[in-house]
């Protein structure tokens, strides 16, 4: 996959307001146990859902877009599920968007 079409995809699944939110806790959540060292950062799935106004069904697919977009990563532990940012992606995403800032500070 080109990375254009790559980068279009996160934008896309990004462009929702309702998936940014849950995105946003999503690596709030990350933040949050990276400052106590827990290499195994997660969100669970019902703390999710009890912080939005949305429904199970519309959260679902909410999540089911972002895990398509490589942005997070599901884990299930027995009957509960977590969910993580993909951290890779999330450098990618900067990594990217310095390149370009600094191509174009360069232009000017």
């Amino acid at each position: 996959m080109k990375e254009t079409e790559k980068f279009s995809k996160i934008f896309k699944a990004l462009s929702n307001p309702g998936r940014l939110e849950i995105y946003l806790k999503i690596l709030k959540s990350h933040k949050a146990d990276f400052k106590t060292k827990d290499a195994a950062s997660s969100c669970p799935l019902t703390q999710l859902y009890k912080n939005m106004k949305l429904g199970a069904p519309t959260l679902s697919h909410h999540l089911k877009e972002l895990v398509h977009a490589d942005l997070v990563i599901t884990e299930k532990d027995g009957k509960f599920v977590s969910c993580r940012a993909n951290m890779n992606t999330f450098q990618q995403i900067i990594t990217l968007l310095n390149k370009h800032s600094v191509e174009q500070t360069e232009k000017e």
